[in-house]
């Protein structure tokens, strides 16, 4: 996918993912399978956060190769390899224990997840254009696929949006939507 294609992706998936919202009270949307499952609003925040405080933070560090968290040349793990060369994450569902620093918060609101989704929106569309000026070599640690670049770091976002319309559906199906 070019540049273009996955703003207008993470765009059509972002209003999948609000128009779900409309239907759900705010007691569905904080909902969960079990205890160690995530409800639907945790789903939600979880994209909107990954995005604005890693992705895209990640896809400013590449421009500058005297940023600390940038390794200049680092390459990509296997399987950071092979998720780039197929495009998607693999269909599985990826369990991570509870813990403080991952599990995140249920929403406070609609608005919330409302609001954040917008401004992931608004700051892709904002870097997309200068995307092309950042050196490629300029690469920042995933802590799953090894090293990534700006342009790498961005298409991560579309790819983690499409991956959890798995859990979306299951979700769905829990709360019976």
């Amino acid at each position: 996918m070019n540049t273009n294609e996955i703003v207008s992706s993470v765009g059509a998936q972002t209003e999948l993912y609000l128009n779900e919202l409309t239907n759900l009270s705010m007691d569905q949307l904080c909902r969960k399978p079990s205890d160690n499952a995530w409800s639907l609003g945790q789903m939600m925040v979880h994209l909107m956060n990954s995005a604005r405080f890693m992705q895209l933070p990640n896809v400013d560090a590449c421009r500058d190769a005297s940023n600390p968290a940038v390794h200049v040349g680092g390459a990509k793990n296997d399987r950071g390899k092979e998720v780039f060369r197929v495009g998607s994450f693999p269909p599985i569902q990826i369990q991570v224990p509870p813990s403080p620093q991952y599990t995140p918060a249920q929403p406070e609101s609609k608005e919330e997840i409302r609001a954040g989704m917008q401004d992931v929106i608004v700051r892709m569309r904002s870097i997309a254009p200068t995307l092309d000026e950042i050196p490629a070599e300029n690469t920042v640690e995933h802590p799953g696929f090894g090293y990534l670049n700006a342009k790498e770091w961005f298409q991560l976002i579309e790819m983690h949006y499409r991956h959890h319309r798995h859990q979306l559906g299951r979700l769905k199906e829990f709360l019976g939507v």
